[in-house]
């Protein structure tokens, strides 16, 4: 891997509260709406429980058209060709992502690249035995693990990302057709969850839960089911409204854990005070927190741009000053567990976000290469057309916790998304700081929070 104007009172709902808004009744559409300008999709709040038919009429009202509603939050997804449809409805309560990227597309296509070139793949040779090249698989002590338990076909983790490849002959087993869904739109299509341009979601997938013995590659719980939830564009953006339907998805039909190797575009942080940004971060906050009161546990990625997130002060995609009010979504809502990435050393890849940490997994660095023989400085996983491949990043890092945590899910049936995270951080490995950059103690420190994942005492 926005801005303001309050429309009417926040009020107080149970689960989803902060931020919510009563909206008056609108009985006719708006006389003059743009019927040639370019669309673009907002989120847009209301009250949680608002009727279907009061958000349609307001929405016709403010020359817009609903693509999807979540009553259950409080957030409708909607589109409109009016550049001041935000305005109709009031900036705090409607923001366009997209409308943002198209405004700031250049400098933005620069970063996209950039990252890009982090977790460019590398292909692995068809003979090679793949078991010896796991190394990120041995340093959580996964192998060990799969022989007392490699999960339970009663856990789903929701892969949230840019799709699955189900024909891999590693993850045909895995991939739970009818639990997976395409996001893109904002509101659920059950025929575009499969990837497209993009193997990010089926590399992600392989280290959670993949499996082929005849190459010799084994995931963290080959034995659970995964959904494929893509959330990512054709362009590698992740909008505020994929997201919230990916989470709200993930809560509907159960999902005891999902993987978010992404940030929300387009700004890497939103921020709860600014304009547009507050209605986004609020309506991915609800999502959020539904799924977790739902029983999910969602794990999200550092990122990969080397920072303190507790000190940095400008967003890097944005001309946004950054305070305390401001977050990385999703990794900045309550109850999302956040992952560093360490090297083949144990260290903290070059890369890898810091600061705001729970625990950490092997994500690989090219400054960190194992012995000949024992893989790439990038973790082996699947890649298209049945291949594999290296890729480097927070978000293969992140795989590796929800992995550990679908096995926690599978030896503790019914534990809440609390107890697990309670679990996971209690069972890892403690990492002590060894630069000055990080601070706190073994036990809990800025670069590797409560230390590395231990896929083996989550069987236990």
């Amino acid at each position: 891997m926005s801005r303001l104007r309050r429309l009417l009172v926040p009020v107080a709902v149970a689960g989803v509260a902060a931020g919510a808004v009563a909206v008056p009744a609108f009985a006719a559409p708006a006389p003059s709406c743009d019927t040639a300008s370019k669309q673009y999709s907002y989120v847009v709040l209301y009250q949680p429980g608002e009727k279907q038919r009061s958000v349609d009429a307001e929405l016709t009202a403010k020359c817009g058209k609903r693509i999807a509603y979540y009553p259950e939050i409080g957030v409708a997804v909607a589109s409109s060709r009016n550049a001041d449809f935000a305005d109709r409805l009031g900036v705090k309560r409607a923001y366009s992502a997209g409308k943002d990227v198209a405004a700031k597309a250049a400098a933005r296509a620069g970063l996209r690249s950039a990252i890009g070139m982090l977790e460019q793949t590398e292909s692995v040779a068809a003979g090679d035995d793949l078991s010896t090249q796991q190394w990120d698989m041995r340093a959580i002590h996964a192998p060990e693990a799969n022989k007392i338990n490699p999960g339970s076909r009663s856990v789903t983790v929701g892969v949230l990302d840019s799709g699955i490849d189900a024909k891999h002959p590693a993850l045909a087993h895995a991939v739970d057709a009818q639990s997976s869904t395409g996001c893109v739109t904002g509101a659920p299509d059950a025929s575009a969850w499969a990837p497209t341009n993009s193997d990010h979601g089926t590399h992600v997938a392989g280290t959670i839960a993949g499996k082929d013995p005849s190459r010799g590659f084994t995931g963290i719980a080959p034995g659970v089911r995964l959904a494929s939830v893509k959330v990512v564009n054709d362009d590698g953006y992740i909008f505020p409204e994929a997201a919230v339907c990916g989470f709200v998805w993930a809560a509907q039909h159960g999902f005891q854990v999902t993987n978010n190797s992404y940030y929300i575009d387009p700004g890497m942080f939103y921020c709860r005070n600014e304009a547009g940004d507050a209605a986004a971060y609020e309506a991915v906050r609800r999502a959020v927190t539904y799924s977790t009161q739902r029983g999910t546990l969602n794990i999200a990625a550092a990122g990969n741009s080397g920072f303190d997130v507790t000190k940095q002060t400008v967003d890097p995609n944005r001309p946004h000053k950054i305070d305390s009010s401001c977050g990385i979504l999703p990794k900045a809502i309550d109850g999302v567990v956040t992952v560093s990435a360490v090297g083949y050393a144990g260290t903290k890849a070059y890369y890898s976000n810091y600061g705001s940490v729970t625990v950490t997994a092997p994500g690989g660095d090219s400054g960190q290469m194992p012995p000949a023989g024992e893989g790439a400085g990038c973790p082996l996983s699947t890649i298209f057309n049945g291949a594999y491949g290296t890729k480097c990043g927070t978000s293969m890092a992140s795989p590796h916790v929800a992995g550990v945590a679908a096995l926690l899910a599978s030896t503790h049936r019914n534990a809440p998304p609390r107890a697990l995270t309670a679990l996971l951080t209690a069972e890892a490995d403690p990492v002590a700081c060894d630069v000055s950059a990080c601070s706190g103690s073994a036990r809990n420190n800025s670069y590797y929070g409560r230390g590395l994942v231990n896929a083996l005492d989550a069987v236990h």
